[in-house]
């Protein structure tokens, strides 16, 4: 009962703020110092109470139901919350000019056009950048980075390990992604593959069928993959069966050793409560005298990893923010450890971008990616 009030309070926040992000949409627009309605006002008004309730009401349905008219409901409403976030910061930016405008004591003839003027050239910069967006998150990179551990395994100098993360399988992205994302990869022929969580969104979907195409990702020392936030919403039996009939395997508190390289896995249930993870942790026992590499989705508590005696920890989780305003939001959370490789005491942290998207398939200010490291 009481999960079921916080979602319920959760829901009615999040649609609260829409509202009135539409409200300030339209008196943005609609603005006029005579006060008269702008011609057209009625079918503005209710297109925007529409638009308002569209991203909610698709969630809502896609948690529970999967059909081709939803997932494109749900993928034309994910993608105007995104147009909505630069809109948004356009709307601002517009009453912030025209405000700073009048303190300065520059005289504005015809308040009223010159105000739509700046609004109607922000709102269309906010729509080609909006749209520059979503063609920017399907155009996934390659990023290679060096990584030197000490005590690395003569065996593993030179190797090479991908790092894929922030898939969201689910009503925006589906197998056909996925099947690209395994192309991509194994054109590059590493000898290590880890996948970082979050390979399913959470949304009602067939989680076999979508982990078909992980069927071909083969690499010689192992294909490896740790549950994410998406994952553990609820039950995540159902993902990890789907993951591991496809032959990845799923590390779950535990470690492995291939060729003398410690590989752990701690999923994200595990490592969000500092307590919980540190104790996940000294039960596996690693060893601070060999190279190992932690595989954990989120990057929340990179300091206890490091006290466990952790080479390299591999996470994605941040995406970067994905756009303006939500990348500053993410820099301010995450700090050096928003994006890339960065150090905290011994042990070295890289965070992925992600290859998918979650809400608004758009980027801006960050780009999918499938991460190449190569040992030193």
């Amino acid at each position: 009962m009481r999960v079921q009030k916080r979602v319920i309070r959760f829901i009615v926040i999040i649609q609260s703020v829409l509202f009135l992000t539409h409200f300030l949409l339209y008196k943005t627009w609609a603005f006029s110092p005579t006060g008269g309605d702008t011609p057209g006002a009625l079918w503005i008004k209710l297109s925007l109470g529409l638009l308002s309730v569209s991203f909610v009401a698709a969630s809502l349905l896609a948690f529970r139901y999967t059909n081709p008219v939803l997932r494109a409901f749900y993928r034309a409403a994910a993608i105007w919350l995104g147009l909505l976030s630069f809109l948004f910061v356009a709307a601002v930016c517009s009453w912030v000019i025209v405000g700073v405008a009048r303190l300065a004591g520059v005289h504005m003839n015809g308040l009223d056009v010159n105000f739509h003027r700046i609004v109607e050239l922000l709102f269309g910069a906010a729509v080609v950048a909006g749209f520059y967006g979503v063609f920017n998150a399907n155009w996934t990179r390659i990023t290679r980075t060096t990584v030197r551990l000490a005590n690395l395994p003569e065996a593993w100098r030179g190797r090479t390990a991908a790092l894929i993360s922030d898939v969201h399988l689910g009503h925006v992205r589906n197998g056909g992604f996925l099947r690209r994302m395994v192309a991509k990869i194994l054109r590059e022929e590493p000898d290590a593959i880890f996948i970082a969580g979050d390979l399913y969104d959470g949304t009602a979907i067939d989680a076999g069928r979508a982990a078909e195409p992980l069927n071909k990702l083969t690499a010689p020392h192992g294909v490896y993959f740790v549950a994410g936030n998406h994952e553990q919403f609820g039950d995540d039996s159902k993902y990890l069966r789907a993951i591991a009939a496809a032959g990845v395997r799923v590390l779950s508190n535990e470690k492995v050793e291939v060729d003398g390289l410690q590989i752990i896995g701690v999923p994200y249930r595990n490592a969000a409560q500092e307590g919980h993870f540190a104790s996940v942790l000294h039960g596996i026992r690693v060893d601070r005298d060999r190279a190992s590499i932690l595989l954990t989705h989120a990057p929340d508590h990179p300091e206890i990893a490091e006290a466990a005696g952790v080479s390299l920890q591999l996470s994605g989780h941040t995406h970067l923010g994905q756009f303006i305003p939500w990348s500053w939001m993410a820099r301010r959370i995450y700090r050096q450890f928003v994006y890339g490789l960065s150090r905290i005491g011994k042990m070295q942290v890289f965070t992925s971008s992600g290859a998918g998207t979650w809400g608004p398939p758009l980027r801006l200010g960050s780009n999918p990616e499938i991460v190449l490291l190569q040992f030193e």
